[in-house]
């Protein structure tokens, strides 16, 4: 029996992107930031899987589920800090006087 769950947070990207971005040139923060986003979905994707492996009766390790799934959700936490700390940091520099 396979599961099929919609996820529209999770978006499976094509690995003809990173291609692309590595023949451009120096990576700029705005590329920077966007990969460790792709690779914080990526890590989604894979735990999503694994757990669809583990309903499904594929994967039978409840401790690799379980390993992938907090990967994920630490990967998910410390960018959503990141992003709140950039925005705080954006926040000040506006608030500067020149």
């Amino acid at each position: 029996m396979r599961i099929n769950s919609y996820n529209p947070y999770v978006v499976p990207l094509s690995p003809t992107e990173k291609e692309e971005k590595k023949a451009s040139g120096p990576a700029t923060f705005g590329d920077l930031f966007q990969e460790a986003l792709q690779k914080v979905n990526r890590q989604q994707l894979e735990a999503e899987e694994a757990l669809q492996g583990l309903i499904s009766g594929e994967v039978e390790d409840l401790h690799q589920v379980m390993i992938a799934g907090e990967k994920a959700r630490l990967s998910l936490q410390l960018t959503v800090q990141l992003t709140n700390k950039v925005i705080e940091a954006y926040k000040e520099i506006t608030r500067m006087q020149i």
